[in-house]
């Protein structure tokens, strides 16, 4: 008798076991974030804590800025390098790269922060006709090879009007300069039409009008957060722009 319940006990244990097996935990997806021009990783240093502190996984790529191809290559090197799917973040100009990169299988949804979201064949010039020209453009500076950088009042009073003076002085800096024919090179694929998208609209731009940005979120089906911010909520309200980007994750399958 005393033989016959351990057998149950253990039959009862191993179908525990099993069923526990057979369900386990899915892993959250890891963030892949690219940076925009004039900038380069650190600009995402407020938000990747944050995301970190709720076990997400988080790579800041770092865009060579050259050409289109050149930065779609470098987020597809980091989507690649994850174990699992990808919420894949793109800031201003990193927004036309997740446009092409997010094509991956990996990828499950996209963000994009105060960012470009061009259709395929479109091109970042394609994107502004038929808005205002921004101030902040009137701030680029090219050198002889056609690099383009932002000046010192650029990034203060029409980047990250929002941040202090001595973080802008530092931003002017670290600024990663961007080829300006990457501004007319025109994506292949528009991988939001295939998978959810998240935008956070700008209403202080000066980089990208505001009603651009609305105008883009709404063709391309996102779920919209509106912030009172400059071309960097990152910077000046990274909170914020965690909570859109934790929204992605736990909303992926």
């Amino acid at each position: 008798m005393q033989a016959t319940r351990l057998a149950l006990a253990a039959l009862a244990l191993g179908a525990a076991f099993t069923a526990g097996a057979a369900t386990p935990a899915t892993p959250k997806p890891s963030v892949v974030i690219v940076h925009g021009a004039f900038a380069d990783g650190s600009d995402w240093a407020k938000v990747i804590p944050l995301l970190q502190a709720k076990g997400v996984d988080v790579v800041a790529v770092q865009n060579p800025l050259s050409s289109l191809k050149d930065d779609v290559d470098a987020a597809k090197r980091a989507i690649d390098a994850q174990p699992g799917k990808v919420v894949l973040v793109g800031h201003s100009w990193g927004g036309t790269v997740i446009t092409e990169a997010g094509a991956n299988d990996k990828v499950s949804s996209l963000v994009y922060v105060a960012a470009f979201a061009p259709d395929a064949g479109q091109s970042v010039g394609d994107l502004g006709q038929g808005y205002p020209k921004p101030a902040g453009l009137a701030h680029l500076q090219a050198d002889a090879a056609g690099w383009l950088r932002l000046t010192q009042e650029g990034m203060t009073k029409h980047f990250a009007q929002d941040l202090p003076a001595k973080q802008t002085a530092v931003m002017t800096a670290t600024q990663g300069p961007i080829f300006g024919e990457a501004f007319g090179q025109k994506v292949s694929t528009a991988a939001w039409k295939g998978k959810p998208s998240w935008y956070v609209v700008t209403n202080a731009d000066h980089m990208i009008p505001p009603a651009q940005q609305r105008d883009m979120a709404q063709r391309i089906g996102a779920k919209v957060t509106t912030l009172e911010a400059s071309h960097v909520p990152q910077q000046s309200q990274p909170a914020k722009v965690a909570a859109v980007i934790l929204d992605a994750v736990n909303a992926a399958k």
